[in-house]
């Protein structure tokens, strides 16, 4: 009876609970007739808005919903289908795309309609209001679809509740998804068919579940700022359809081996860190369309199993590092869309097969590396081709006619070939042409601007940097000109701003350097394009001012302004607070840096260098330097003390302060610049001691102290730490600092210890506005074999140092050795002593090397003289008392401390000696010579000498100082 009746009161009990759960389910519930009613109010919180406009959309988004019919025939409603009416609910609204404004608040009445399974609210404007997280009571949803609906905000925890969700859009807002992260909101929502989250601020690794997420169909988390590697296996998914992880420059992963069930359709990995090779096995993927992977970092051979992925439309592999040659890709018959360009394939010409794509409507196929070549004329089968890239390809010869029969090209970019001969008239035919780039060739001959002009769809017009002169005429009526985008006519030998520029209202561009204009900027050209021009340049004319000397620089969202190498005079332009890129080097400008410099928090480059300013530097500056990436103030009368307020977490990468009147120290907030590449404080009057606390700086690649008041040793301790890891140019000649050099003082200068150095390419950053993508170089000046060359571009492989003319005394650090990337090294001009380090022969990359004007000792070691390609008669020689002796026809000067040219002059090669400049050593007063192998005149004093003199160890490169010339006359000969 006992077990009878305790499973009597278990069934009592689970009896009871399930009616309390169905009187709360009731209880929470509305009637349908509840339910029209909260929708109808949810109508009213949107119509009355403050903004009369959101009021007016939303009264005709509602027309229908009136409280005279059902709500279930209201617009965008649908209801769950029942014959008791009670058992009626709303299931979905859709609302998308109807301009809808305004918010939703928390308490609206939308959260109490429990039964909803579909809301779709894209495509409105909810001015920025963030997500209310009541929505977490809409447990029955299985689509949700908030896009390009205008909320901001983090991503409420709540939407992890909706464990129903099949599918969740959340794309293009201005929504974060920090706390919760992606991983703790979409972990429970295992069944999700469709994760769109593009544009969301995730900031954040792709969780490894979502590989066991078997349902997924479509991923799409483009531009998320994803971060760390993608997991491979998702690609694996059973049902798997698209996968969208564009625009993830951080996000970085490899391909796996696919297999035969894939049912991938769309692969979209453009502008990602993805890398590797692309398998053969990716012809498994026999239902792929799209194959976007351009902008990545895929190596090795393009695959030729590509050539089976029939279904292709669009394939984009350009900008990777791709090598060898493209197999054939002809049987790619439905391509629509082919990009192949800025990769490193072998040397070739372009593949016929190109020809047989009878259904390319776009072909990028700029900056592939193909071999000296005509225009192809199996390109004239491509009769649907709108879009041709073939810029930087060497191409030759003169435009083919054929090409003029493809009128119905809207695109056209031919840039940085060797094309030349005349721009054909022709080109009036091309009427739906929106984008054509034809700079930087050898186009030749009188070209009529009007011929451009007359193409009413023309956006794009760049002939920068031919051979042609430009004829403008000033027939333009506003309505006879296309709405130019952007226009560059560098270097087009214009001698006036072209009249028809009065007209253009819609520029964003405007590029018109190296020409012959000269005088003021007119006013016509200002008041033009207010709102929309976002970059001038005006560099290298004679420009002299702006007409009527307007207050402001007018263009209101102006980001790139550069007007360097004109006649500008009197104070600095002010730019508006939109400026990106400030740029007026090279001028007559005068007077201090402003206070309004201060209020640019945009601006990221300021290059004020060579000009006559003056006074003392604005604190601001430093704080500025939160945004600035370049800062280049060298070769102006600035002076007092330099900055010392750069803020942690500063963004610079090059600062100039060189050849300026500056004393002090150097600041140590500079400290908080983690990212600074590139210093030249060179030609001040800074005196300190060695900064060693630069070493800290991780990036720091270049360091130009020269020609200050710098004292002291450099190597502060014999425990050395890690320092200067990246430094690949240093140069602290014409200073004081002394003291030796530890033994191991260059052991953490990695960056110079490989001696494989490379591809060589140019040290530069990029400045990315809204519309232009600027790239700055960095340039300096240094003491090179003897000369003071300024440097326009500094290669990624130059590697220097310049320790000359100072007193470090001591022997040669044997950690020189470890330096393989060396190119040169100038230990000129101190009191080394010791012998010539033989272990000097490992660093195989010295072109330059010079240790004259010490005192070394001993023989000249036979191993450096094989490695570094000495004369033979050079060595075998001996070094007495910093003198090389006169053995085997070798220059000998002894030179000590009270010594002038040494007797033994006259009896040396007498060719060969030339003044190069005045060393800026304080206490000595010393003459910098230079000794080549080539006969130089040397003019000292009220004397002539000549000198010839071998290879000297140390005047590869060298500087040779000496205090003073004293030179007897009876043992000068000047008969040569």
């Amino acid at each position: 009876m006992a077990p009878y009746m305790n499973h009597f009161k278990f069934l009592q009990t689970i009896s009871f609970l399930y009616m309390l759960v169905v009187v709360n389910v009731i209880g929470s519930s509305l009637s349908h007739d509840e339910e029209c009613s909260a929708l109808f109010q949810f109508k009213q919180s949107i119509i009355h808005q403050d903004d009369v406009a959101c009021a007016a959309y939303g009264s005709q988004v509602f027309h229908s919903w009136n409280n005279s019919f059902d709500c279930c025939s209201w617009e965008g409603v649908a209801c769950s289908h029942d014959h008791d009416q009670y058992y009626v609910h709303v299931i979905g609204i859709d609302l998308s795309e109807r301009s809808l404004c305004g918010h939703i608040n928390s308490n609206s009445t939308l959260f109490n309609l429990v039964h909803l399974q579909r809301l779709n609210l894209s495509g409105n404007n909810f001015g920025d209001s963030q997500i209310p997280s009541e929505i977490g009571r809409l447990k029955q949803l299985r689509s949700l679809d908030l896009s390009y609906s205008g909320f901001s905000g983090q991503i409420p925890t709540e939407i992890s509740q909706l464990i129903q969700l099949s599918s969740l859009d959340l794309s293009m807002s201005s929504l974060r998804l920090h706390n919760p992260s992606l991983k703790n909101l979409v972990q429970t929502l295992t069944g999700l068919e469709q994760l769109h989250l593009s544009g969301v601020d995730i900031s954040s690794s792709v969780p490894h579940f979502l590989a066991n997420f078997s349902s997924l169909r479509s991923i799409k988390l483009r531009n998320c700022f994803l971060q760390n590697e993608f997991p491979g296996a998702i690609l694996e998914l059973p049902k798997l359809q698209l996968l969208d992880l564009a625009y993830n420059t951080r996000l970085t992963g490899s391909f796996p081996e696919f297999h035969g069930n894939s049912l991938l359709e769309e692969v979209i990995l453009f502008s990602t860190g993805f890398f590797g090779f692309i398998p053969e096995s990716i012809s498994h993927l026999k239902h792929l369309t799209v194959l976007s992977l351009s902008y990545c970092s895929f190596s090795g051979r393009i695959p030729r199993s590509l050539s089976n992925l029939t279904q292709l439309t669009i394939l984009g592999l350009g900008d990777n590092k791709f090598t060898g040659s493209v197999p054939s890709l002809g049987s790619l018959l439905k391509l629509d869309v082919l990009v192949l360009n800025g990769n490193k394939f072998e040397k070739g010409r372009f593949p016929n097969w190109l020809g047989t794509l009878s259904k390319l409507s776009e072909l990028y196929v700029s900056d592939t590396n193909t071999n000296s070549t005509e225009i192809p004329l199996f390109l004239s089968n491509l009769t649907k081709l709108n879009v041709l890239g073939m810029g930087e390809n060497s191409l030759v010869g003169c435009l083919p006619s054929w090409l003029f029969n493809q009128t119905q090209l809207t695109s056209l970019s031919l840039q940085k070939n060797q094309l030349h001969g005349p721009i054909p008239n022709t080109f009036s035919s091309f009427k739906s042409l929106e984008y054509l780039a034809l700079g930087k060739n050898n186009f030749s001959g009188r070209v009529e601007l009007d011929m451009f002009l007359g193409l009413n769809k023309l956006q794009t017009l760049s002939l920068d940097y031919n051979m042609i002169s430009l004829v403008v005429t000033n027939n333009y009526t506003n309505t006879s000109l296309p709405e130019l985008v952007q226009l560059g006519l560098s270097s087009c030998n214009l001698k006036e701003f072209p009249s028809f520029l009065r007209f253009q209202n819609k520029l964003q561009v405007l590029i018109l350097d190296d020409n012959k204009i000269d005088g003021l900027v007119p006013m016509w050209i200002w008041n033009n394009s207010r709102e929309t021009l976002e970059g001038i340049y005006l560099s290298h004319n004679s420009i002299t001012g702006f007409d009527q000397h307007p207050h402001l620089l007018p263009w209101t969202n102006l980001q790139v302004f550069f007007i360097n190498n004109n006649q500008l005079r009197g104070q600095l332009p002010i730019p508006q607070q939109s400026i990106v890129i400030y740029s007026v080097a090279h001028n007559n400008l005068i007077g201090e840096i402003p206070a309004w410099i201060c209020e640019l928090k945009s601006l990221q480059l300021l290059d004020l260098s060579f000009n006559n300013m003056s006074g003392t530097l604005p604190s601001c500056l430093g704080i500025l330097s939160n945004s600035l990436i370049a800062l280049d103030l060298r070769q102006n009368n600035f002076q007092g003390k330099m900055l010392n307020a750069f803020l942690p977490g500063s963004q610079l990468k090059e600062l100039d302060l060189s050849e300026n009147r500056f004393s002090g120290q150097l600041p140590r907030s500079l400290m908080n610049c983690t990212n600074l590449e590139f210093l030249s404080l060179e030609d001040n009057s800074l005196h300190d001691v060695f900064p060693s606390w630069l070493g800290t700086l991780p990036r720091l690649q270049v360091l130009v102290l020269r020609s200050n008041k710098l004292h002291g040793p450099i190597d502060g301790s014999t425990a050395v730490s890690s320092r200067f890891p990246m430094l690949r140019i240093i140069d602290l000649s014409n200073n004081r600092f002394s003291g030796q050099l530890h033994h191991n003082y260059f052991t953490t200068w990695h960056a110079m210890s490989s001696g494989n150095l490379g591809v060589s390419s140019v040290m530069e950053s990029n400045i990315t506005s809204k519309h232009v993508l600027t790239n700055f170089t960095y340039s300096v000046t240094l003491i090179h074999k003897g000369v003071r060359t300024a440097y326009q571009h500094i290669l990624t492989i130059d590697m220097s140092i310049d320790l000359s003319c100072n007193h470090f005394e001591g022997e040669i650090p044997e950690s020189l050795q470890h330096l393989r990337g060396l190119q040169s090294l100038n230990l000129s001009n101190n009191h080394f002593t010791g012998r010539v380090l033989p272990s000097l022969w490992h660093l195989k990359n010295l072109e330059a090397l010079d240790l004259s004007r010490n005192n070394l000792t001993g023989e000249i070691p036979q191993q450096l003289c094989n490695s570094v390609s000495f004369p033979s008669s050079m060595c075998h020689s001996t070094i007495y008392r910093g003198a090389y002796h006169k053995e085997n026809s070798l220059i000998h000067l002894i030179t000590t401390p009270t010594s002038g040219i040494p007797d033994c002059v006259d009896d040396l090669y007498p060719r060969n000696v030339r003044i190069i400049q005045r060393c800026q050593d304080f206490h000595q007063q010393a003459v910098c010579l230079n000794l080549f192998s080539q006969p130089k005149q040397l003019i000292g004093s009220s004397y002539s000498v000549e000198l010839e003199v071998g290879w000297l160890l140390g005047l590869l490169s060298g500087t040779i100082c000496i205090q003073r010339i004293v030179i007897r006359s009876q043992r000068v000969r000047t008969d040569g």
